[in-house]
C-alpha cells in the first residue's frame, strides 16, 4: 500500500507552496464532445474494464493500434514483470506478445510506486522505454460511458494485417494439450497445407475487415476437408457483424472478453447457430456448425489477464481433433441441463439473534434480503429472530414475514414453531453462526427430515465440510488444493504441532464458530496446551496448523446456482498479514497488489466451490506468499451476504435468471469490473471493557465497521478513517502534524487551485486543510468553495459505465452522474455499529424513511455502514445538503455522532427538522444547563454538581453520600461513567469524568413524542437492574412491574416542558427524580414500538414534517395501550435483555458498570414476567447452569444475595466464589469452593484457578 506516500507529498506541498507530487508531469487538456478534460501524462510522450492483467492487456495484439482505457481506479500498482522471461515451453512468461501493441493508454490514476515481488521497472518506465504515449483523467469514465464515436477506433492497416497475430497464451494451451503448433502468415492460402485441425485467432477490431483472411477460410469450409476448425474474433462467417457498446469489452460479463464486435445471428445460414449468448444483452458471441467440427468465439476464452472459465473449448477442440470427422455438436459443451425449481410454499428463516462481535449487523441486512427474495416469490415467511431491533423483525411493511417468533434460536425452540408452522422449506445459512448451527443440529438429530422440511441452497453435507475442519481439510486433498499443515483434534491430549516442532509458530482454528472465537497463535507447547484448553470449552473441535504469520490474506465471495454457474462478485485484500482476523483487519476492495495471481485465485475459488457443492453465495480466504506464487486456503465460509440473490439461487432459480435488484438491467450472472475503491475499516470500543489489552489478533474484537469509495486509494482510507470517529480527522504520521508539514504560516492566499484540488482527491478534510495552511477552521473551505472545488456525486458502476446503483461524493470529475430535480429530506444515519449506537437506530433511520416514503417525499440517506439496511459526515453532510437542495435535514433518528451535528448544521444554514431547536438539543446534552433547567422547571432530580476539582467534588460527595455517579456530557452510552464507592475510586475515576451525582434507586424510562406542548404518545419500561447499570446493559420490562399507576402522571409536567424522544427517571417510594432527557430516538425505540403496536419513529416523522395525525389511536399518559397481539402468542409482557460478548473479550472484567459494554439486544414476550424474562436471557446464548455456579460479589451487595445463595445450595448446584465472597457465604452456612481469578494465581498458588 505504498500510494499512501503520495498523501504526505500533498500534504507537504500546501504548507511549503511547491508541486513535487507533480515534477515531471505534463499536462494534456482534450475536448470531448463539449467536455474539458485535464489528464497528466506518465511514460512516453504522446479500453477494457479489467480489474488485473494490464502488462497482459497492452501486449495483447488484439489491442494492435488502439487507444486503451482501463477503468480500474489505480494503475501501475503492481509495477511490471520481465517481459523477457520465458516458461518452460520457451513462451514469452508474463506478457502476450514481444512488444506494447497499444498506440496510446489512458488510465484514472497512476500510481508511481508499485509494490509486488516480481516486478523489475515501474509501468511509466516500460512506456518509455517502449514511446508509448500514456496519460491519467480524474475521470476517464467519459471514454466508456457516452460518446458513441469514441467506441469505434479505425487504425486498421497493413502494418496491422501483415502477419496471423497469435497470443502467447493461445501458442501455451494449445502445446499443453500435447499438440504441436505450426505459425502461418495471415493471408496464407489454407488449402495448400497440411494439418490436423485449424486455428485462427485474433483480427483486431472489425472481423469483417479481413477480406483476405474471410476468402481463405471460406474455402476450408466449403470443401470437404474434415479437419476441425476454432476461430477466435474471426466468427463473422461473411454475415454481418456490428460494434458492441464499449462496456461489453469488460472482462466479467458472462462469456464476454476482449472483445468489441458481435454476429447478426439472423444472418446465419441453415446449419449454423449462436454457441454463446450474452445474458445480459441477447447479443451472439460466437456460432457453431452442426455438420461440421468448426466452431468460433467473439471472445478470448485463454486471456490473460481474464478469467479461465472458457478453456473449456480448448478441451472441446483437441477433442474434436483426436475424434476426427465427429460434428462439433457432439463435442462443444452444452447447455447444462438445470433441474426443476425446487417446488415450496412456506419457508423458514432462521435470525441472527442479537448483535454480539463476530456476529454483527451484516446477518441482520442478510436475513432481511432473504426475507425480500422470498416475499417476491410469493411464498409465505416464518421468521424466528429475537433481535427486536432489527428491520426484519417488524410487523407490518412491504416484504416482511408473515409470522415473527420472538424466541431463542435454540433447536428446541425452533423444532416447536415447525411443528405449529409446518414449513416445506429452511434457510440455514442467512443468520450467522447461530443459525447455522442449530439448523444443522436440527437435519442431524432427523428433526427436518421428520417434519418435512427441505434444506433449501446449500445441502448441509456441504456445510458439514466447510465448518468440520477435519472433512474440510479431506475435501480439498480430494482436489489436490493446498492448505496449511494440519491436524484436527478434539482433545488436549493429542493436541501438537503438525511437524513436531516445539520452537514453530502454530495457528489454532476452532469448529463451528465465527470471528476466530478462540483462535490464537502459539509459540511453544504450553501456550499450545492452554491456548486449547481454553478452545475446547466453546467448540468440540479445533485445528492445529502451522503458522503462515506474515503472508498476504486474501478474500473472493463466490455466487453458484443449480447449474454450476459460477461467478466472483467481490475481490478483497487486506491491509493486515495474515494472524490479524479479517474482521480486525483494514480491507480494500479490489485487490491492490496483486498481478494475474489474481485470476489464479479465482480460478481456484470456482473449483473449490462446485467441489463442495456450495449453492448460493460463500466467501472463500486465502493466505498468498509475499514473494512468490505460493497460496494456502484458510477457509470456506458457507454463509450469506449478497443474500437477495442467493436466497433465490436457493430455490433453485438459475443465475441468468434473476436480474440485479439494485439496476434492473443486467443479470445477477456478473462480476463487478469497478473504477471506484472501496475501503472497510472496523470499530473498536476496547476502552468500554476494563481489563482488555488494545492488540488486535486472530480473534475478532471490533464492534463494528465502516465503509467508504472513492477514486484513488489515498482518498477512500482518509475518508474511512474520519468515518469511524469523529475525533480522526484523517491518516496523519506520528509526529504532530504541524511539525511534519514544516509549519509556514500565513499562505492561504497563495495557495494555487490545482494544489487546493489535489488535496481534495487524495481525500484531505477541510479541518486537515486549515491545520496545513494554519487557519481558522471553516477559512479552507470558504477558500475551495471560492474557487469552486466541489464535490462531485458519482454513481457506484459494477461494469463500466453501464449499470449504475449506490452514490457517493468525490472530488475526481467533471460533472455529476445525476441531475438533483427532487429536493428531499435529509436522514443521516447511525455510522458504524459501536457499543451504545447499533442496528436500533439503523430500525429508526430505515423506520423514518419508510414513513416519508408513504408520505410521497423524497429522501436522501447518508450513511457509511455497509451493515446496515439503510446505508465522513459534518463536511460531507454539508456538501450533500447543499447540492441536493434538500428542504431539511432529520438527525434525530441516528444517534449520538448525527445528534451531535445539530449545532454545526444550524450555523452553515441547514433546517434541522423537529420543532425543538438545535440550541435546546445542545441545553439537553450539557449536563450542568440541563440540571439548571429542571430546577427552574421545579421538577424532582437527584443532587447533582457540575465540578471541577477533587476537593470540591470529595466535599460534595461526604455531603450527599456515597455511592455517587461521575458522569460527563456530550457522550452515548454514557462513555467514562462510574459509580464511586469512596473517596479511593473518586480521586482514580475522576480524570474520566467530573459530574457527580447521587444514585440509588429503581430506574424507569420514558419514551415520547411531542408536540408544541402536547405529548402524543409513551411508553413506561422498568428496569430489573437497580440505578448504576446503564439503561443499555439493563434488563426492561413492559408494561412496568413495580411502579404504581400514578407515575406517569408525575412525569408529566417535565415532559410537557420540553421535546423529548427519551427520558430516564429514578424511582423510590414516593419520589420521582429525573435522570436525563435525551432530545433524539433511543435504543430501546424499536423494543417498545413493536411491544405496543405503535410505531413510534413514524408518529415522530409525521410530527417533524407536520403531517396530521390520528391521536384517537396512540398511547397517550391518560390512556396508555398494555402490550397485546404482537406475533404468535397473545402474551401481554414483554422482557428485553442485553446481549454481551464477554466470550470473545477473555481478559476484560464481565461485570456491568454505569457505562455501557454490551453489542445488541433481543426481546421475548411471555404470559408472566418469569417466562419472558427466561426466553430472553436463553436467546442471548446464556446457558442454565447443570452442576456449578460460580459466584463472586462486591462487598456491599453480600448481604441482599444471601436469599438467592440458600435457595442453590438446596437445589444440588455445586457452588465455586471467588476467596473473598466464598469466606463470607461459607461464614452464613452456603457451602461453596474458593477459586482465584487468574491475576492472582500466582499470589495464591493454593486455590484453583477460575480458567481451570
Amino acid at each position: 500500500m505504498s500510494t499512501i506516500l503520495k498523501v504526505f507529498e500533498v500534504a507537504k506541498s500546501l504548507r511549503l507552496g511547491w508541486h513535487n507530487w507533480r515534477a515531471s508531469t505534463r499536462l494534456l487538456c482534450m475536448k470531448v464532445y463539449g467536455t474539458k478534460m485535464k489528464g497528466y501524462s506518465f511514460g512516453h510522450d504522446h479500453s477494457t474494464a479489467e480489474l488485473v492483467g494490464y502488462p497482459e492487456a497492452l501486449t495483447d495484439p488484439s489491442y494492435r493500434g488502439q487507444i486503451l482505457t482501463l477503468t480500474y481506479p489505480i494503475v501501475g500498482n503492481y509495477g511490471v514483470p520481465s517481459t523477457q522471461e520465458l516458461d518452460e515451453l520457451g513462451l514469452k512468461k508474463n506478457v502476450e506478445s514481444d512488444r506494447i501493441q497499444v498506440s496510446g493508454l489512458l488510465v484514472q490514476d497512476y500510481s508511481p510506486e508499485y509494490s509486488q515481488w516480481n516486478a523489475v521497472k515501474s509501468l511509466a518506465q516500460w512506456l518509455e522505454e517502449e514511446k508509448v504515449g500514456s496519460y491519467y483523467f480524474s475521470s476517464n469514465k467519459v471514454f466508456t460511458m457516452s460518446f458513441p464515436a469514441l467506441r469505434i477506433f479505425k487504425c486498421f492497416g497493413k502494418a496491422i494485417l501483415s502477419k496471423w497475430l497469435l497470443l502467447t497464451v493461445e501458442s501455451r494451451i494449445v502445446v499443453v494439450h500435447g499438440e504441436e503448433v505450426h505459425l502461418v502468415p495471415w493471408d496464407q492460402d489454407l488449402m495448400s497445407l497440411e494439418y490436423d485441425s485449424l486455428f485462427i485467432s485474433n483480427a483486431p477490431g472489425d472481423p469483417s475487415l479481413v477480406k483476405t483472411r474471410i476468402q481463405n477460410v471460406c474455402k476450408v469450409l466449403e470443401s470437404d476437408r474434415p479437419q476441425p476448425v476454432f476461430g477466435i474474433l474471426y466468427g463473422d462467417l461473411n454475415h454481418s457483424s456490428y460494434k458492441l457498446p464499449m462496456g461489453n469489452r469488460g472482462q466479467h460479463q458472462p462469456v464476454v472478453n476482449n472483445h468489441g464486435y458481435g454476429i447478426d445471428s439472423e444472418s446465419l445460414p441453415p446449419g449454423w447457430s449462436p454457441l454463446f449468448i450474452n445474458a445480459n444483452d441477447g447479443t451472439s458471441e460466437g456460432i457453431m456448425c452442426s455438420t461440421k467440427p468448426v466452431f468460433t468465439a467473439q471472445f478470448h476464452p485463454e486471456a490473460k489477464g481474464g478469467p479461465t472459465d472458457t478453456e473449456l473449448l480448448f478441451d472441446a477442440f483437441i477433442s474434436l481433433i483426436r475424434k476426427g470427422k465427429e460434428g462439433s455438436s457432439a463435442s462443444v459443451p452444452k447447455k447444462p441441463v438445470v433441474p426443476q425449481r425446487i417446488q415450496v410454499s412456506k419457508v423458514l428463516v432462521l435470525g441472527s439473534g442479537g448483535l454480539s462481535i463476530g456476529q454483527a449487523g451484516e446477518f441482520d441486512y442478510s436475513g432481511s434480503q432473504a426475507v425480500k427474495a422470498m416475499k417476491e416469490q410469493n411464498l409465505k415467511v416464518v421468521l424466528i429472530n429475537p433481535n427486536i431491533a432489527s428491520v426484519q423483525t417488524n410487523k407490518f411493511g412491504t416484504n416482511q414475514a408473515d409470522s415473527v417468533y420472538f424466541l431463542p434460536i435454540t433447536p428446541e425452540f425452533v423444532m416447536e414453531v415447525i411443528k405449529v408452522e409446518r414449513p416445506d422449506g429452511n434457510l440455514l445459512s442467512i443468520g450467522g453462526q447461530m443459525a447455522l448451527n442449530c439448523g444443522v443440529k436440527l437435519f442431524q438429530s432427523g428433526i427436518l427430515q421428520k417434519y418435512g422440511v427441505q434444506v433449501l441452497g446449500t445441502p448441509v453435507e456441504s456445510i458439514t465440510a466447510t465448518e468440520d475442519r477435519q472433512l474440510f481439510s479431506d475435501k480439498l486433498m480430494e482436489i489436490n488444493e493446498k492448505i496449511a499443515p494440519s491436524i484436527a483434534v478434539k482433545t488436549v491430549s493429542i493436541c501438537h504441532l503438525p511437524d513436531k516442532d516445539d520452537h514453530q509458530y502454530v495457528m489454532l482454528r476452532s469448529a463451528y464458530v465465527l470471528g476466530g472465537l478462540g483462535s490464537g497463535v502459539c509459540a511453544n507447547r504450553e501456550k499450545l496446551e492452554d491456548t486449547a484448553r481454553k478452545v475446547l470449552a466453546m467448540s468440540s473441535q479445533i485445528l492445529v496448523e502451522k503458522s503462515l504469520l506474515g503472508w498476504k490474506e486474501v478474500e473472493y465471495e463466490v455466487v453458484r446456482d443449480v447449474a454450476d454457474n459460477c461467478v466472483t462478485v467481490c475481490n478483497m485484500e487486506n491491509f493486515d498479514p495474515l494472524c490479524i482476523y479479517t474482521g480486525d483487519s483494514i480491507v480494500v476492495a479490489p485487490s491492490q497488489t496483486l498481478s494475474n495471481e489474481y485470476h489464479m485465485l479465482r480460478e481456484t475459488a470456482i473449483k473449490v466451490v462446485r467441489h463442495l457443492g456450495i449453492v448460493g453465495e460463500c466467501n472463500i480466504q486465502y493466505v498468498l506468499h509475499p514473494s512468490s506464487l505460493e497460496y494456502c486456503i484458510i477457509e470456506v465460509n458457507a454463509r450469506l451476504s449478497r443474500t437477495f440473490v442467493a436466497a433465490k439461487l436457493a430455490l433453485g432459480i438459475p443465475l441468468q435468471d434473476i436480474k440485479n435488484a439494485v439496476s434492473e438491467q443486467a443479470m445477477a450472472c456478473f462480476e463487478p469490473s469497478l473504477d471506484y475503491i472501496v475501503t472497510k475499516i472496523p470499530r473498536w470500543d476496547l476502552d468500554r471493557f476494563h481489563g482488555m489489552s488494545w492488540e488486535i489478533d486472530s480473534a475478532m474484537k471490533s464492534v463494528g465497521e465502516v465503509m467508504t469509495v472513492g477514486r484513488t486509494f489515498e482518498e477512500s482510507i482518509q475518508k474511512a478513517l474520519r468515518m469511524c470517529h469523529p475525533s480522526v480527522d484523517g491518516y496523519v504520521p506520528r509526529l504532530p502534524l504541524k511539525r511534519f508539514l514544516n509549519v509556514v504560516s500565513n499562505l492561504s492566499a497563495t495557495v494555487s487551485r490545482e494544489l487546493l484540488l489535489k488535496a481534495k482527491m487524495d481525500g484531505f478534510s477541510d479541518r486537515q486543510v486549515d491545520q496545513a495552511l494554519d487557519i481558522s477552521e471553516g477559512e479552507a473551505r470558504t477558500l475551495r468553495v471560492n474557487q469552486n472545488i466541489r464535490p462531485r456525486v458519482k454513481q457506484i458502476d459494477t461494469l463500466a459505465a453501464e449499470y449504475t446503483n449506490y452514490l457517493y461524493c468525490t472530488y475526481h470529475g467533471q460533472e455529476h452522474d445525476l441531475d438533483f430535480k427532487d429536493h428531499g429530506i435529509t436522514i443521516v444515519g447511525c455510522g458504524p455499529f459501536h457499543i451504545g449506537s447499533s442496528v436500533e437506530f439503523d430500525w429508526c433511520a430505515v423506520s423514518s424513511i419508510r414513513a416519508l416514503r408513504q408520505m410521497g417525499k423524497h429522501t436522501v440517506v447518508v450513511n457509511h455502514n455497509p451493515e446496515t439496511v439503510s446505508t465522513d459526515f459534518d463536511e460531507r453532510i454539508l456538501d450533500i445538503t447543499q447540492q441536493e437542495g434538500c428542504t431539511g435535514c432529520i438527525v434525530s433518528v441516528g444517534g449520538q455522532i448525527p445528534n451531535n451535528l445539530t449545532m454545526p448544521l444550524h450555523l452553515n444554514g441547514v433546517k434541522i427538522l423537529g420543532g425543538t431547536s438545535p440550541l435546546q438539543i445542545d441545553h439537553a446534552e450539557e449536563k450542568s444547563v440541563f440540571s439548571s433547567t429542571v430546577d427552574d422547571l421545579g421538577v424532582g432530580q437527584t443532587p447533582r454538581r457540575a465540578l471541577s476539582s477533587l476537593e470540591n467534588a470529595v466535599s460534595f460527595a461526604s455531603t450527599v453520600g456515597y455511592p455517587c455517579l461521575l458522569w460527563p456530557s456530550y457522550v452515548l452510552s454514557v462513555s467514562a461513567m462510574n459509580v464511586v464507592y469512596g473517596e479511593d475510586e473518586m480521586k482514580r475515576f475522576l480524570e474520566e469524568a467530573t459530574q457527580v451525582s447521587q444514585v440509588r434507586s429503581v430506574h424507569l424510562t420514558i419514551w415520547p413524542v411531542w408536540l408544541w406542548l402536547q405529548v402524543l404518545a409513551h411508553a413506561i419500561t422498568e428496569h430489573v437492574e437497580d440505578a448504576g447499570v446503564h439503561s443499555g446493559d439493563a434488563t426492561l420490562m413492559l408494561p412496568t412491574q413495580t411502579g404504581s399507576s400514578g407515575e406517569g402522571p408525575n412525569l408529566f409536567p417535565f415532559n410537557k416542558n420540553f421535546h423529548p424522544f427519551n427520558t430516564q427517571f429514578l424511582v423510590k417510594g414516593n419520589d420521582v427524580m429525573v435522570i436525563e432527557c435525551i432530545l433524539r430516538a433511543s435504543r430501546s425505540f424499536p423494543f417498545v414500538s413493536k411491544t405496543i403496536g405503535v410505531v413510534f419513529i413514524d408518529v415522530a416523522t409525521m410530527v417533524m414534517v407536520g403531517e396530521p395525525l390520528d391521536e384517537s389511536r396512540l398511547p397517550s399518559l391518560e390512556n396508555p395501550i398494555i402490550p397485546v397481539d404482537y406475533v404468535e402468542y397473545f402474551y401481554t409482557l414483554c422482557s428485553f435483555a442485553p446481549m454481551f460478548s464477554w466470550p470473545r473479550l477473555r481478559e476484560a472484567d464481565p461485570v456491568m458498570r454505569c457505562e455501557m459494554a454490551s453489542t445488541g439486544e433481543v426481546a421475548c414476550f411471555g404470559p408472566n414476567i418469569y417466562s419472558a424474562f427466561l426466553k430472553a436471557m436463553l436467546s442471548t446464548g446464556f446457558k442454565l447452569p447443570q452442576k456449578g455456579i460460580l459466584i463472586g460479589i462486591q462487598h456491599s451487595f453480600r448481604p441482599n444475595f444471601l436469599s438467592t445463595a440458600h435457595p442453590l445450595h438446596e437445589e444440588g448446584f455445586k457452588l465455586y466464589a471467588t476467596e473473598g465472597t466464598s469466606a463470607w457465604l461459607n461464614a452464613n452456612d452456603v457451602p461453596t469452593i474458593p477459586v482465584a481469578w487468574p491475576s492472582q494465581e500466582s499470589k495464591n498458588t493454593t486455590l484453583p484457578s477460575i480458567s481451570r
